[in-house]
């Protein structure tokens, strides 16, 4: 029996434009080629940082381009080192890791259908006297919880990122994976860019291995950053930048993105009909309206951690919710590799494992 990933947050081969992204290799190189295959600036290739810039409304020189949106996070964690953080809780496994293998205090923030809860940051901030080094955040459809912060959650929390100047990380890789509804103002929008700095990628619009993520940061700790990259890999990967710059100057990008968008979108549909059909009462689940994730509650006193190893058997993988801080009650469902007819058999083998068999 095959087994069918609910734990692979990535994107179903069918989402990544192999043909066109050939192309675009071959023509960046036809036309740059001195230039990205060599050693270049470390900040990343120009074409794609203006291009960047411009898209987002600020200087060049603010974009650091890095080779995938977690390693720009390895180096601001780096420069935190031993401070404290704040994140949300449930959030991003990878992070957490990061912080905590750097001797980070890292404190976590609730968080409900809304969003972080903007009084518990509050309540930190004025709380003891180590001020955090900074706030992570992931406002829109969370990793894990497929999440989307209000708008009035987002004013607060820029409103207390100017009262008590703080650094605060939004990490946006899945907001332009919208499925549906009004796509809301992002913090570093909000903000002004002062404290906010921004991070995306193209891991989750054009293709993950071509590693390219970048940050808009305040131009000082971008020059720290940088400074840090040149000491990590001397130059980043220009072929990879080239080729992006490439595909977005073709004008492929917002085709693309559609693509993407119904692709995905679908499967998220395909997943939360399948819960709504073959689960049984007592467990609960978010509902996004974009990205790659959800996330479930199963009754109290259920440990998923024991429903994934029984899972496993049954020929179907998740992510349990205590990877990301969350309760052992809790679990992650990536919807976005697997097909609409995978969804809804994995779901029912789920289902089978948590319905009591009548006696």
């Amino acid at each position: 029996m095959e087994t069918i990933s609910f734990a692979r947050g990535v994107p179903a081969p069918e989402c990544l434009p192999v043909e066109e992204l050939a192309d675009c290799a071959r023509a960046a190189v036809e036309r740059d080629g001195r230039t990205v295959l060599s050693y270049g600036p470390v900040g990343g290739y120009a074409p794609l940082r203006e291009w960047i810039a411009e898209r987002h409304g600020v200087d060049p020189g603010r974009v650091l381009i890095t080779n995938g949106s977690l390693q720009g996070f390895v180096f601001l964690a780096q420069r935190f080192a031993g401070g404290r953080v704040l994140v949300e809780l449930p959030t991003y496994d990878r992070p957490l890791k990061i912080l905590r293998g750097l001797g980070v205090e890292v404190e976590a923030l609730p968080m409900d259908d809304e969003g972080v809860d903007p009084d518990a940051l509050e309540h930190a901030l004025r709380r003891g006297s180590k001020k955090p080094a900074f706030l992570y955040t992931i406002p829109t459809f969370q990793n894990p919880s497929g999440r989307t912060l209000s708008v009035e959650r987002r004013r607060r929390v820029a409103a207390l990122a100017r009262e008590h100047e703080l650094l605060v990380l939004e990490d946006d890789p899945y907001g332009l994976v919208r499925f549906e509804g009004d796509a809301a103002p992002t913090l570093f929008e909000l903000e002004g860019g002062r404290y906010v700095a921004y991070s995306s990628s193209f891991s989750k619009t054009i293709a993950p291995g071509l590693r390219v993520g970048y940050f808009l940061l305040p131009d000082e700790l971008e020059r720290e950053l940088e400074a840090t990259a040149v000491s990590t890999y001397i130059t980043p990967v220009l072929l990879g930048q080239a080729t992006v710059h490439e595909f977005v100057r073709r004008g492929n990008f917002e085709s693309n993105l559609e693509r993407v968008r119904e692709l995905i979108g679908a499967r998220r549909d395909a997943m939360l009909d399948a819960l709504e059909e073959e689960f049984p009462a007592g467990v609960r689940w978010s509902r996004p309206e974009g990205g790659y994730f959800l996330w479930l509650d199963l009754p109290e006193g259920v440990d998923a951690g024991d429903v994934l190893a029984r899972a496993e058997e049954a020929g179907v993988t998740f992510v349990q919710g205590t990877d990301f801080g969350g309760p052992a009650n809790s679990a992650r469902l990536a919807y976005s590799f697997v097909s609409p007819d995978e969804i809804r058999e994995g779901v029912r083998r789920l289902a089978a494992l948590l319905t009591p068999v009548p006696a």
